[in-house]
């Protein structure tokens, strides 16, 4: 009996070890009604006719604070999951201590589509699918289709409900798959959304939230101020576990250089810590308001050696078609295409930019020779035409289907040749006699090149994948040992990364556009670096001015650049070994 006993013993102190700690935290003098504190009026509504998530039906709730005025637009709170954290009671203590900015709260829970018989099947619940995933269309609801329903609403005293549109003014918060909704929103829209309260934050492997933390420590830093919690007993599943990928999250962010606050517990998937410390966590998000939340310094060398301080994208030109090949000649003078309107500008380096007066045959690809003459892939003729100093044309090769092209020192030109997005492309090599061959077939919807600094090596953007192709030049120009090479990041609603154009730089980094931005690729192949662009899809990209240090862009329907701490590396120049790299 004793030996039985003491198993019985031992079971159950192991089952008393293994349950979830009791947790008791303190409650926030804010999370309390207070006599004589000023109560704000909260408004139920239905939302039923959304363009972003066709289908669903959802309810949302209004919190408008007592002192809050038509007459100056407020700062505004979302949550997701509708009202949590006594939310509207701590706003009614805070707003009232002054401790932080007259607030209006806009609650939401996750949309449902409505079954079409109730009675023998569920609805359709979007709060994963709306929730878990990345990209910007829940910001874009948000933005586009719920904030301008709530200022359509009045209260009950007939008061008109007016929201700040400044994202400084704006904080967006969540728990669980609700955090990293909130999370999603501002890092898509940072202009839009600069605090976060994210609490037991589902940065798992759901929907691929846990690809967060890489991308953060890769991304060029964002205006975004984040408080989490989460607690050692949270979830462990089959998605991941939910206490390490929060502390992977903090620890990202601090590498990355935001301001972000912290406060770990020891309890499980709920709210109850999140309910403790919302009141401190407001405080902390709405600190020094209205100063705007600015970054601090990232701990990403290669982010640091590229990007100079204070020194931001600004607008090159707009109001075009689409702009496309972008490219530098030997002054420093930076020239691309509105491949539609079938028109050519130039940036001259006084920074003023002109139209050429000639017709480009919708031109994309652009480059110059060790000449000085400017190539262009005419696709429109399907022709690879040349300019001289004075716009004079020479048809360098015809009836050759061409999206971009490269003119490597000696004279060789190498052309991709997309034929949709299904059948597989060629690369074509043009020797200086005009001898026309196929060097490579196979890429699927092979799109820019560009050249190793030292010109032995030549990359090729596979725009239907996630990959950056690269060849070994021999030295009769042909290409051999042909590999998928650069590795790129997918966004969450594509299947492609859709490399286009891309450049070296002297120390041969690799900038390859896609549909995420520049992302910044090492000698081997590895994106160490993400820099956004303020719009659109970034097609293609060159290093312009006097001394190649201002990174040119074109994206959409305009054209940016950027002064960079790098000199970009020119095909005409004579070719160069960079410094080998960090293997």
């Amino acid at each position: 009996m004793g030996k039985l006993f003491l198993w019985v013993l031992i079971l159950l102190n192991t089952v008393a070890f293994a349950q979830p700690p009791v947790e008791k935290y303190e409650i926030d003098s804010a999370s309390v009604e207070h006599p004589g504190v000023p109560k704000g009026e909260i408004l139920k509504f239905t939302f039923e006719n959304s363009a972003i998530f066709p289908g669903t039906s959802r309810e949302y709730w209004v919190y408008v604070p007592a002192q809050y005025r038509p007459e100056k637009p407020a700062c505004v709170y979302v949550n997701q999951d509708g009202i949590q954290w006594k939310a509207p009671i701590v706003f009614d203590n805070l707003i009232y201590k002054k401790e932080i900015p007259i607030v209006i709260g806009v609650f939401i829970t996750p949309g449902r589509v409505l079954s079409a018989n109730g009675d023998i099947a569920n609805d359709r619940f979007n709060r994963s699918f709306e929730y878990d995933g990345l990209g910007d269309a829940y910001a874009r609801f948000i933005l586009e289709e719920i904030l301008p329903a709530v200022e359509k609403q009045k209260t009950s005293d007939g008061r008109v409900i007016r929201l700040s549109q400044n994202g400084n003014d704006r904080a967006i918060g969540g728990s669980s798959s609700g955090a990293v909704c909130a999370f999603t929103a501002a890092w898509e829209r940072p202009s839009a959304f600069s605090r976060v309260f994210s609490a037991i934050g589902t940065y798992t492997g759901l929907r691929g939230a846990d690809r967060y933390p890489i991308l953060i420590r890769k991304y060029e830093p964002k205006p975004i101020r984040i408080f989490l919690q989460d607690g050692a007993n949270d979830l462990n599943i089959y998605a991941g576990d939910w206490w390490k990928a929060n502390e992977a999250m903090e620890r990202a962010l601090v590498f990355a250089g935001y301001e972000v606050n912290h406060v770990w517990g020891a309890g499980g998937h709920n709210g109850n810590q999140g309910t403790s410390i919302f009141p401190a966590a407001m405080r902390w998000l709405w600190k020094d308001w209205p100063k705007p939340i600015t970054t601090s310094v990232t701990k990403n060398q290669y982010l640091s050696d590229i990007l100079i301080p204070g020194q931001n994208w600004e607008l090159v030109g707009e109001g075009y078609k689409f702009t496309e090949g972008t490219a530098a000649n030997a002054k420093g003078e930076v020239f691309f295409q509105d491949i539609p309107d079938s028109k050519t500008y130039k940036v001259g380096l006084d920074g003023k930019l002109a139209a050429l007066p000639l017709d480009t045959k919708r031109a994309s690809g652009t480059c110059f020779g060790a000449d000085g003459k400017r190539f262009t892939a005419a696709g429109g003729a399907k022709q690879i035409v040349s300019y001289d100093a004075n716009d004079k044309e020479t048809i360098i090769a015809d009836s050759i289907s061409s999206n971009d092209l490269v003119v490597a020192k000696n004279g060789n030109i190498y052309i991709t040749s997309p034929d949709g997005s299904e059948k597989p492309s060629k690369i074509y090599l043009i020797r200086p006699n005009g001898e026309k061959l196929v060097v490579d077939e196979g890429i699927k919807y092979a799109n820019g090149l560009a050249l190793t600094p030292d010109q032995t090596q030549l990359y090729v953007t596979e725009s239907a994948s996630h990959w950056v192709w690269i060849y070994r030049i021999n030295p009769d120009g042909t290409l051999s040992y042909k590999q998928r090479f650069g590795w790129l990041h997918v966004p969450d609603g594509s299947e492609n990364a859709w490399p286009d154009g891309l450049k070296c730089d002297t120390s041969g980094r690799v900038y390859v556009t896609s549909r995420i931005g520049l992302q910044v690729l090492d000698q081997l192949g590895r994106v160490n670096a993400i820099i956004p662009v303020p719009s659109g899809q970034v097609s293609n990209c060159c290093f312009g001015g006097p001394d190649f240090n201002v990174l040119y862009v074109s994206c959409g329907d305009k054209v940016y650049r950027r002064k960079v701490n790098v000199r970009g590396a020119n095909a005409f120049e004579t070719p160069y070994k960079p410094k080998k790299p960090n293997l």
